[in-house]
């Protein structure tokens, strides 16, 4: 596998010079300053694919060209949109970038409850708790009918949360999944908003009536739209899956489990278009087998994020060593190794650790932490090989 670092461009106070002492050949980066929608010009990708590559690393991944809301739910502007979309992916691949990983979640990308969760050994990670979650969605978005979305068991610990929650506790819920998780990723809500919730709940609004059967047909026309100017440049499209795997906020959810696959790889059947697969995304469903996801759609996949999860009965989860938890990384290593060598692999989500705990990077994103994780994954990948190379001596 190619080691990749997703790097937030030149104003990331992670260098292309300290990635360079890590080990890293690639960079998963984008045009983080145009804004969702507008078109990515030619000069702009040319600009910063030779800055890279002045720095001894190359270009690897997209992530992401933005997928504009317009496009998902359908909106009368969904034609000029996709225009521009078709129009920066071209210039991509006239600059010789390759491979791009994109979403089709609604409104929200990840979502986490707990951006600093700290763990027995002192660091920091980030955590899902359902409870939490469900009474952000009832108390704080006031979603109508949100509360039949819970168990009658999970809307209890909701009442009883909502007697000792205080005000801080729910700024920082409110700051957590609408601002924290979303505005560096080209997000719909940035730092400074004035009123998140509200901005919020108009965004959900557009989905009204948007069930997961339309949801999938507008992805369907959207990659029977672009997948022939990926295919004339030799671009790889690459879904990124759901997360977490499972609908949230009354909002479908159409990259979740084997059968999502199945469905938006069948839906236009072109090798261009293929999977991120992310394994932490994944793992944090209870009903995805990772590794026989892998075995599965080893052939499909164009780009690897190696991250693990921890799940508990009850819904919540965290992140989980790069060595355990239901990601299984060492087997996934296996599996790509062999069935579809040197595709771009980026370790994901490190812990924030040591002098990273007081420097504001982005969350998920420090620089020790997954510094740490590679370390982890590079052994596990140079196993996997010297495993490979004495079944072929013998």
């Amino acid at each position: 596998m190619e080691k990749t670092w997703r790097w937030f461009g030149k104003k990331d106070p992670i260098t292309l010079e300290m990635l360079r002492q890590i080990g890293m050949e690639g960079i998963v980066t984008a045009l983080h300053d145009v804004p969702n929608g507008e078109v990515w010009t030619l000069d702009a990708i040319l600009e910063l694919k030779n800055y890279i590559e002045s720095g001894g690393l190359r270009w690897s991944v997209v992530e992401s060209l933005p997928v504009s809301e317009s496009i998902k739910y359908g909106g009368k502007d969904r034609e000029r949109l996709i225009e521009n979309y078709i129009t920066g992916l071209a210039n991509l691949g006239k600059a010789g970038v390759k491979t791009v990983c994109y979403n089709f979640m609604p409104v929200i990308d990840w979502i986490r409850t707990d951006l600093h969760r700290k763990n027995a050994d002192g660091t920091y990670t980030l955590f899902f708790d359902k409870i939490r979650f469900a009474y952000f969605d009832c108390f704080i978005l006031k979603r109508k009918n949100a509360e039949k979305d819970y168990s009658s068991e999970e809307m209890e610990q909701v009442y009883a949360l909502d007697k000792t929650i205080t005000e801080a506790e729910k700024d920082e819920l409110i700051h957590t999944i609408i601002v924290k998780t979303q505005g560096f990723i080209n997000g719909n809500i940035r730092e400074g908003d004035q009123n998140p919730v509200a901005i919020f709940n108009r965004l959900l609004a557009l989905y009204d009536g948007i069930d997961k059967a339309q949801l999938r047909e507008n992805m369907k026309y959207f990659l029977e739209r672009v997948i022939p100017t990926a295919e004339k440049y030799g671009v790889n499209l690459c879904v990124h899956p759901d997360d977490p795997p499972f609908p949230v906020l009354g909002l479908p959810r159409i990259v979740t489990s084997e059968e999502d696959i199945d469905w938006f790889l069948n839906a236009v059947d072109s090798p261009n278009n293929g999977l991120t697969f992310c394994a932490g995304s994944l793992s944090s469903g209870l009903h995805n087998d990772v590794p026989a996801l892998a075995k599965r759609f080893a052939g499909r996949t164009r780009f690897v994020h190696l991250r693990s999860t921890d799940v508990e009965k009850n819904g919540n989860f965290v992140e989980a060593s790069h060595l355990g938890g239901r990601g299984h990384l060492i087997e996934l290593v296996r599996i790509f190794e062999k069935e579809n060598p040197n595709l771009p692999m980026r370790v994901d989500h490190g812990k924030l650790m040591l002098d990273d705990i007081h420097k504001s990077y982005n969350p998920g994103y420090s620089f020790l932490g997954r510094m740490y994780a590679l370390a982890q994954v590079d052994g596990i990948m140079a196993t996997v090989r010297n495993e490979m190379a004495l079944k072929t001596f013998l």
